[in-house]
């Protein structure tokens, strides 16, 4: 991949995505397998199980990132549910920011849930690119984890504020 201009971001709505299902998957096990991550199949098989059920949420977008050797790159995002749901780490975001913070600061925010690029696509923009056709301007979230500090690196270096961290995992905001 010589440089950015080579990858083309496709923004896909949930039955596209959907349709691309298969490489997103083959994606999440090549990004997150490795360090710091280091997730086995059954990681990868529950992200396979859940990004059918996020793709049937309203507002749910996606931007799958392909360059010559085919896709190298995706990001995921939803509208944010008012409240919380119960499930994932939601508990650690509302511990982390306490319900003021997450009413003030992601009610009806966009969630971005996976961002992922290839080892062999980084260090090339890639990433901010993907969030900020995904974000498109929207004011937004997400979260990481502590043990992520490329990732925290990165977001940080993209503008992204970081707002409260608890159990592990970062809360970083976009402001519009």
């Amino acid at each position: 991949m010589a440089n950015r201009t080579d990858v083309r971001l496709e923004l896909l709505t949930g039955d596209q995505a959907l349709a691309r299902r298969a490489e997103l998957i083959d994606l999440y096990r090549e990004v997150f397998t490795g360090p710091p991550w280091n997730e086995g199949e059954a990681e990868v098989a529950d992200f396979g199980v859940r990004f059918a059920a996020d793709a049937a949420l309203p507002g749910f977008r996606a931007v799958l990132a392909v360059g010559d050797a085919g896709p190298c790159g995706f990001g995921t995002a939803w509208p944010t549910a008012s409240p919380l749901p119960q499930t994932r780490s939601y508990g650690k975001v509302l511990a982390a920011l306490g319900p003021d913070g997450v009413s003030r600061l992601l009610a009806g925010a966009l969630q971005v849930d996976e961002l992922a690029v290839a080892p062999r696509a980084r260090g090339r923009g890639l990433a901010g690119r993907i969030l900020d056709l995904l974000c498109g301007g929207r004011r937004s979230w997400l979260l990481t984890s502590v043990h992520a500090p490329d990732a925290i690196r990165l977001y940080e270096r993209l503008e992204w504020r970081r707002v409260g961290e608890n159990g592990g995992i970062v809360v970083f905001v976009k402001p519009e």
